[in-house]
């Protein structure tokens, strides 16, 4: 039986469309709060939701490893991103 679609791409395929999908959207977001004239429009697309974690120590007795803050931004122009990301990948591959 023949795979059609995503099921013939392995994990780290989707983690890389995903990658550089977010980081298009970072760009289209960072891009549209710098030349965008203030208003409604402007608000909309860039206004995101930034969960984050940290920081986590950890102390072990030989070794001690502090990381974070880990925040993402993740607005509407970043979901964007990902999907212009997604239709680029599944057209070539």
């Amino acid at each position: 039986m023949a795979m059609h679609g995503s099921a013939k791409h392995r994990p780290g395929f989707h983690v890389i469309v995903l990658s550089i999908g977010f980081v298009l959207g970072g760009f289209l977001t960072q891009f549209c709060r710098i030349f965008l004239p203030s208003g409604a429009v402007k608000e909309f697309l860039t206004t995101g939701v930034t969960p984050s974690m940290g920081p986590l120590k950890i102390d072990l007795v030989l070794l001690s490893v502090g990381l974070g803050p880990i925040a993402l931004d993740v607005s509407l122009l970043s979901l964007v991103g990902v999907l212009v990301a997604y239709l680029i990948a599944r057209s070539l591959f």
